[in-house]
């Protein structure tokens, strides 16, 4: 995303679109008074002071009504963006809402004034310091959240717990560089800052602390991401039944005949508080029906892209053809991605007596009756890798380029403590891996950022965020 002057003030529609009972313009810059005094007209605006709610009529250009609402002020630099800040809160119909928008774009001509891109208050809040990366990031990702846990982790993000953490660690690790740097600035001195210092502890303490914010992000990203599962197996093994036993209502045809599902259903499913998009498939075996392979491919297309795969099974007929088991298992093998969890399920226990629950390393059901469900929903996080002894009230909500960043900075602290341990010969190497451990975390609260990189993440942000 290329941005244009940071300079421009500029102007949103903040609410989203579609008809409201309240909808909001928002203007930023360093100097609105022009736009200010526009569409309130002088009298109001004498009228209005900051952080304080005045009642106003918005006014066209020739001092006739648009709508009336609140008009409240934040001046800069103690306002979202850091600079002035003008919130118009009306009546959230569309077209009242873009008259407003096009008189202050209008009052606000002579300065420049334009239509914020995506994400650009948010990013001028970034630039004027209002907000480190991971705490704007933590902006959307908070709108985007899809269950209560995630909206808790990714509110404590922007509440600055995962920057904080970050920077402690990349503070810590200058602090032991500058250490290093100084026993090389000073070899005639005869003076080990390091050992003087107890570094070695404090390497290992950091790596003990580092080992625990990269656990503590995967499980965010978790959160934040939720998982792919889907959901295979042959014919009539009560897949689409599963789905509906998970999902809590019919969201899948079921009937006696096998093959009834020839087409992929998702199904978004809250478990343990992670969000678990549910992908039912057409029954997997060997077939010469053209319509039926299909079926077939676009099933092994969604296990290419899986988190999780769930083989279910029919308890029943535990010895089935084993030609066509043979062949389910060649096909899924073919399109695993490497790494990717899997989780055998026996369905239809309520026709053979086992007993429910997890027996093994497998879960034994009923997706009819509802035996053993619950066992399914704990095994399918654990066997995901979620950390039951994980608070979610603990995990910073991580994106992927945290967890690259927290991975990097691990790599480069294994290559320190490496190096520590051969002596005075390769203190700067030492020195050199501490430097980009630190800047690899640096990374994360946008201390060290591109432009590109910049744009990728504002620009994923809807308008007047």
């Amino acid at each position: 995303m290329t941005m244009m002057s940071d300079l421009d003030p500029i102007v949103a529609i903040a609410t989203a679109p579609g008809r409201g009972g309240i909808g909001i313009v928002r203007i930023s810059g360093r100097n609105i008074q022009p736009i200010l005094a526009g569409i309130l007209g002088a009298e109001q605006a004498g009228r209005l002071q900051p952080r304080h709610a005045l009642h106003a009529r918005f006014l066209d250009a020739d001092g006739g009504a648009i709508d009336t609402g609140l008009a409240l002020l934040f001046p800069g630099p103690h306002s979202y963006t850091g600079e002035t800040v003008l919130e118009l809160q009306g009546h959230g119909g569309p077209v009242v809402l873009r008259m407003v928008l096009a008189r202050c774009l209008q009052a606000g001509q002579s300065l420049g004034t334009r239509i914020a891109e995506p994400g650009e208050f948010t990013r001028r809040a970034f630039v004027n310091d209002r907000l480190d990366l991971a705490q704007a990031e933590a902006v959307a990702d908070l709108i985007d959240a899809g269950t209560a846990a995630a909206a808790r982790s990714a509110l404590r993000s922007l509440h600055g717990e995962f920057s904080t953490a970050a920077s402690a660690l990349a503070a810590e690790l200058t602090g032991l560089r500058a250490l290093t740097e100084a026993t090389l600035d000073f070899p005639e001195e005869e003076i080990d800052f390091l050992r003087a210092a107890d570094a070695a502890t404090r390497l290992e303490r950091a790596a003990t602390a580092l080992e625990q914010v990269r656990r503590r992000a995967r499980q965010g990203a978790m959160l934040r991401e939720g998982l792919h599962v889907v959901l295979v197996g042959a014919p009539n093994v009560g897949k689409s039944s599963l789905l509906n036993a998970l999902a809590g209502e019919d969201v899948a045809i079921v009937t006696e005949h096998p093959g009834t599902t020839r087409d992929r259903i998702e199904r978004a499913v809250e478990v343990g508080g992670i969000a678990l998009n549910i992908i039912d498939t057409a029954g997997l075996r060997a077939t010469s029906d053209a319509i039926e392979g299909i079926g077939i491919e676009r099933t092994l297309a969604a296990v290419e892209s899986a988190d999780l795969v769930l083989e279910l099974r029919d308890d029943q007929h535990p010895g089935d053809d084993l030609a066509e088991r043979q062949w389910l298992e060649r096909a899924l093998e073919q399109r695993l991605a490497p790494g990717t969890a899997r989780l055998t399920v026996h369905n239809k226990i309520d026709l053979t007596g086992a007993a429910p629950g997890e027996h093994g390393g497998r879960v034994y059901l009923s997706a009819q009756t509802g035996a053993g469900i619950d066992s399914l929903r704990s095994e399918l996080l654990r066997v995901a890798g979620w950390d039951a002894g994980t608070s979610g009230e603990t995990v910073f909500l991580a994106r992927e380029r945290h967890l690259q960043a927290l991975a990097r900075a691990s790599d480069h602290l294994s290559q320190a403590r490496a190096h520590a341990g051969a002596g005075a010969a390769r203190l700067e190497l030492f020195a050199e891996e501490l430097r980009l451990a630190a800047d690899a975390l640096g990374e994360i609260t946008g201390a060290l950022s591109s432009d590109d990189l910049l744009g990728e993440i504002f620009g994923r942000f809807c308008i007047g965020k």
